[in-house]
């Protein structure tokens, strides 16, 4: 056992304490992407909080059967957003998770990523670094209009995926560190691309920092940004997960801010959902300081239409491409955020929105879940690249930089010639 066992007692009380509230409907059986593939109950919410309530025994009885079902899960929310009695079912698998980690250990391949790399932000850069200089020794692309790669050898790392390469120059070594003051706004933010914009689509903040220099926006990118922490606390590697906050909260303090904006739907969702959360065990200082940084994050999308005002106001043109959007399961289920991204499509009269059947339907990433279940994720991402198909869009626009990577990969593999962004890029189209 590798935790404090007065940390796991605490967490198990935390869980009952918000077991009690589900109702056992099975409303959660509709919106679960996993038990619509799976039908087996122990693949849902309601199914896995049944497993929870007799979670102490279960561990000591098994506690590789409940990590492998506890892992089983894409982490997505839609179960939460479905729940009539308003079950808070993330925070409960989240912590159920930094449980049985705790309980059993980390295993040697994530503790290597984790508190090898994640933990030291320099030497991940590096790393990184030099794996994107060699990475044309291994690689070769695939689609040129969605920018996708495949192994050319065999690797059981890879497999069959067809993925978005490393880019050559990420967005830290591209800008260093940015201090602006605010301009004809008079606001001054934080930017926080996340790992995904800052080494595999640099392109995403290049629209940004354009976006905020047109509207007179000071900017604070500071170096030394650590990974926002939800590989490791998914993973319920909780003594990663607080050293990445505590990096991250170091860094931006040393800034004046109104704002901290983040172009990923899952470092958005981390910092303002899940940080919060996991610092109701934190001292009450530490808590304070989580808590601020937590209120002043926003998801770009809504950033530019609610604070700063931006209007979706042109109408198409006669040459306009068709594009279509897709709702990450963290922008829209966990924070509301799904009207923004659209205004900022309609600003671009060279583009012409056709919306998807089930635009909010998971697209079956889930982070680690692409992973470890990769059939599953696959089959789950089916039916999202059915319905971006069945548009016949010219392009496929989302808010999520790793929804950006699970589309590549199914849009690559049906060999279709649809170009892939983020809606501020399309937005920043317009811009001079």
């Amino acid at each position: 056992m590798s935790a404090d066992l007065q940390e796991l007692a605490k967490l198990l009380r935390d869980i009952d304490d918000q077991l009690v509230s589900c109702m056992k409907c099975g409303m959660c059986q509709a919106a679960c992407p996993l038990f619509a593939e799976t039908g087996r109950e122990a693949d849902v919410a309601r199914g896995k909080i049944a497993l929870l309530e007799n979670l102490a025994n279960e561990m000591i009885e098994d506690p590789k059967g409940v990590k492998d079902r506890l892992d089983k899960c894409l982490l997505c929310g839609s179960c939460a957003a479905a729940c009539p009695s308003g079950v808070k079912v993330l925070d409960i698998f989240i912590k159920a998770r930094a449980i049985i980690t705790g309980y059993m250990g980390l295993s040697p391949a994530k503790k290597a990523i984790f508190r090898g790399m994640l933990q030291h932000p320099e030497l991940f850069n590096n790393v990184v670094g030099v794996a994107s200089k060699f990475q044309g020794l291994f690689t070769k692309p695939v689609n040129d209009m969605i920018g996708s790669s495949c192994a050319r050898f065999m690797s059981p790392l890879i497999g069959d995926r067809h993925f978005q390469p490393l880019a050559k120059e990420p967005l830290h070594k591209k800008y260093g560190k940015v201090d602006t003051a605010a301009g004809k706004s008079g606001i001054k933010v934080a930017l926080y691309p996340g790992c995904l914009v800052d080494k595999i689509f640099p392109r995403v903040g290049d629209a940004v920092m354009k976006i905020l220099e047109h509207h007179g926006v000071g900017v604070y990118m500071p170096l030394k940004q650590a990974c926002c922490g939800i590989p490791a606390i998914s993973s319920g590697d909780k003594q990663t997960y607080d050293k990445l906050v505590k990096q991250n909260l170091e860094v931006f303090e040393k800034g004046d801010f109104d704002y901290l904006l983040t172009p990923c739907a899952t470092c958005t969702s981390t910092i303002k959902k899940i940080w919060p959360l996991m610092a109701e065990d934190y001292e009450g200082a530490l808590r304070n300081r989580v808590n601020l940084l937590s209120d002043k994050t926003m998801d770009v999308n809504a950033f530019l239409v609610d604070v700063l005002g931006v209007k979706g106001i042109a109408e198409p043109n006669a040459t306009a491409k068709s594009i279509t959007y897709h709702d990450p399961c963290h922008l829209k289920k966990s924070l509301g955020v799904a009207a923004q991204p659209r205004t900022l499509l309609h600003t671009n009269p060279g583009y012409e929105l056709k919306e998807m059947s089930e635009s909010d339907r998971c697209c079956g990433m889930g982070g680690s879940f692409n992973i470890q279940h990769y059939d599953l994720s696959e089959k789950i991402g089916g039916h999202k690249r059915d319905s971006i198909l069945a548009t016949k869009a010219q392009v496929l626009a989302t808010g999520c930089p790793a929804c950006m990577m699970q589309i590549s990969d199914l849009l690559s593999h049906s060999d279709a010639q649809i170009a892939i962004k983020h809606p501020v890029e399309i937005y920043a189209e317009t811009l001079p």
